[in-house]
């Protein structure tokens, strides 16, 4: 009897040691790998995805890592800057939302000023001093001259900076898009702007659920374009396709039928349009979209 106890006692030995072998060259080297991934956690990736504890990766770009997210169930998207919680859906969102964000009007001072005014409007509601005229002079210009040789169109674009005459309509003039928005966004609120450019929908209402309003591209029409609307240009930095009926607008909330929102070419907050409508508006611009960190 005593024999066979010493020979259960020398199994179970070889099992401890067996188990601690396995966690040593199996599991230790796991926990190392996710954190030699962990350390790209920085400026140039922002965005960490967790699954409760479980560290999934990081993301240069929102878009990116709220599409991995959404692959797993109660995950978690967590911001460089402040190391704060910027997303999950482990919440489920509110029927409606309606925000009261500041009303400015671009008229008359800015003819083509939809996309900076639709800035102030967003970067007031955070708390933050922010007049249009300012913006429109602070923000990035593309000079390209506008040309049109053998029916091409030759002129700037608006992912490099504004494009043409911000003021009036008497000169050419287009616009400016996320890219030099943004930019010029982080320099009143550092550290706090997210892109959400290529995110899903429902990431823009996830935004307006946490109080942020959502600075995004449409058109003044608020629905889909048919092609006619459209013509290409050549710019220093490739084709592009674009329409002169773009347009710019905060988003402050919604219900189940309509988006509510600051359209700087009215005097009122809170424009009812379709959502239908304008999310097919807004897809088709390039979802383009920014918003900030409470």
């Amino acid at each position: 009897m005593e024999d066979l106890s010493i020979k259960k006692l020398a199994r179970i030995s070889m099992l401890i040691l067996a188990l601690f072998a396995y966690y040593n060259f199996y599991l230790k080297s796991s926990v190392l790998e996710v954190g030699s991934i962990q350390k790209k956690w920085d400026n140039n990736n922002p965005f960490a995805v967790y699954q409760e504890k479980q560290f999934l990766g990081v993301f240069n770009s929102f878009s990116h890592a709220s599409a991995h997210a959404k692959k797993y169930e109660k995950s978690y998207i967590y911001y460089y800057k402040d190391k704060k919680l910027l997303w999950t859906n482990t919440k489920q969102l509110k029927e409606s939302v309606i925000l009261n964000a500041p009303m400015i009007s671009q008229m008359p001072e800015l003819a083509r000023g939809c996309e900076v005014t639709s800035l102030a409007m967003m970067l007031q509601s955070a708390g933050v001093k922010a007049d249009k005229m300012t913006l429109a002079k602070e923000i990035k210009k593309d000079p390209t001259p506008y040309k049109k040789k053998n029916g091409k169109i030759y002129y700037g674009h608006p992912n490099v900076g504004f494009v043409g005459d911000i003021y009036t309509f008497d000169k050419m003039g287009y616009g400016v898009y996320h890219k030099p928005i943004k930019e010029l966004a982080d320099n009143y609120l550092p550290g706090k702007v997210i892109d959400l450019t290529g995110c899903h929908w429902e990431d823009i209402l996830y935004f307006l659920n946490q109080g942020s309003p959502v600075w995004v591209i449409s058109n003044g029409s608020f629905k889909e374009l048919p092609d006619s609307y459209f013509q290409e240009w050549h710019t220093p930095n490739g084709k592009i396709r674009i329409t002169m009926k773009e347009h710019s607008v905060l988003v402050t909330g919604y219900d189940k039928d309509y988006v509510y929102i600051n359209n700087p070419l009215k005097d009122k907050p809170n424009q009812k349009v379709s959502m239908k409508d304008f999310y097919a508006s807004w897809k088709q611009m390039g979802r383009q979209a920014i918003s900030y960190v409470k």
